[in-house]
């Protein structure tokens, strides 16, 4: 039987409301990575032979470091690493939290009891509800921003409460702006820096707010952190918990995946506040027995080698001056974000004298369909598009090779902002 036969058994019936019930599968809306998605699809048929930009990817274009590949191999071959790695192994935890002293300056981080280790950011983001919410908690969400701690939030019958990130603000969340009753009943506060899709970065001055609202209000702090150490131009890498205070009102999260091209290997860790620490390490060791060990010794090798992610984010650094540069020539105002691999830019109000543009979304569109790039965009907070300099080109001739091609298939059209 198929999907839309089973549709309509018994099973149809017994989805929960959180994702659903009755209605599971039904909903007509198209969402917008599927809109990309079905874009990108007609755009390539439309036009065989040309080649589609995929600004969109949030994900690095290359692979690990050849070390950590190697160390990788070496661990896997040997017996003891075959098992369940439950909460961790001590080894990585130790290379995490030195990290965080060598890299972000963060002193007094205990290995055993202030750092786990996490299969990825995302599976924490989905727990991290389950150590703290229950039905009528409120959790505050930035938009735009990552969603899954939102998400698994309202399955617990918790609230959210969306707070905007707008230019005017440098995209950081007007802690003054939320209501008073709001605050008196978050549990958690989910912030982003370097933020995706924006590229903002935090200040000391902010975090140290942060910090003192967190206290006013009794709120933990879930610090989001996978593009932390990926920053520009002699800007240092900069850690929630460097900040004094944070490790009494939080915890960061902190991943491989984006700062060492280790997306698929799914290894991260969670360090900060240590009963906030145990009591997540008791909901993990519900949902999940652990990374393979031998992951986390290459994680390990990785962590102890920051020099592998100065020489990721330099070329991220100087594709970021490329496309800034050429989108600027095109008459957007683009700036070349602090941090991260994104570059948020306000999307045209049209064309002259033809096509508007009401919403990122139109513009992005557009952009697919008519001139083969893709890209993201963000209606939450004004209309933007996210592009990404994690785009596939095997060296930098063909990186300026890219860039060029964007700037030539939009020079032949004048933007109105």
């Amino acid at each position: 039987m198929s999907v839309e036969q089973y549709q309509s058994t018994y099973i149809q019936q017994q989805f929960a409301d959180r994702i659903g019930g009755a209605n599971y599968g039904k909903d007509t809306n198209i969402y917008k990575f599927e809109k990309i998605k079905r874009a990108k699809a007609a755009a390539k048929q439309a036009n065989p032979g040309v080649e589609l930009i995929d600004m969109g990817v949030g994900e690095p274009d290359e692979m690990a470091d050849a070390g950590v590949v190697a160390k990788l191999a070496e661990e896997a071959a040997k017996p003891e690493n075959r098992g369940y790695a439950d909460n961790g192994i001590p080894e990585f935890k130790e290379a995490a939290a030195k990290y965080l002293k060598e890299v972000f300056s963060v002193d007094g981080i205990d290995a055993a009891t202030e750092v786990l280790h996490t299969i990825g950011s995302k599976p924490a983001l989905a727990m991290l509800p389950s150590v703290f919410i229950n039905p009528g908690d409120v959790t505050i969400m930035t938009v735009p921003g990552y969603p899954v701690m939102g998400t698994h939030t309202k399955y617990l019958g918790g609230e959210v409460y969306n707070v905007k990130l707008t230019k005017e603000n440098n995209f950081l969340p007007d802690l003054d702006a939320i209501p008073e009753e709001i605050a008196k009943r978050a549990k958690l506060f989910y912030l982003n820096y370097p933020n995706n899709p924006t590229g903002a970065t935090a200040t000391v001055e902010f975090f140290a707010k942060v910090v003192a609202w967190a206290k006013k209000y009794d709120v933990v702090i879930v610090h989001d952190a996978p593009y932390a150490a990926l920053t520009y131009d002699g800007i240092k890498p900069f850690s929630f918990l460097s900040v004094p205070g944070a490790k009494d009102v939080g915890v960061e999260l902190h991943s491989l995946s984006k700062s060492y091209n280790m997306t698929g290997w799914r290894i991260g860790f969670i360090a900060g506040n240590p009963l906030i620490v145990k009591a997540f390490g008791d909901v993990k060791d519900n949902n999940d027995s652990g990374q393979f060990i031998a992951i986390q010794k290459a994680a390990a090798y990785g962590l102890a080698n920051p020099a592998i992610t100065e020489a990721i984010a330099e070329k991220y650094s100087r594709r970021h001056n490329l496309l800034v540069g050429a989108l600027n020539e095109l008459g957007f105002k683009a700036e070349k974000p602090k941090g991260s691999f994104f570059l948020y830019v306000e999307a045209p109000k049209g064309i002259k004298g033809g096509q508007r543009f009401e919403s990122g979304e139109a513009f992005s569109q557009y952009l697919i369909r008519e001139k083969l790039i893709s890209t993201v965009p963000w209606d939450d907070a004004g209309s933007f598009v996210r592009f990404s300099v994690t785009f596939i080109a095997k060296d930098q001739a063909d990186e300026i090779r890219v860039i060029d091609e964007i700037k030539s298939r939009l020079s032949d059209v004048e933007f109105e902002f």
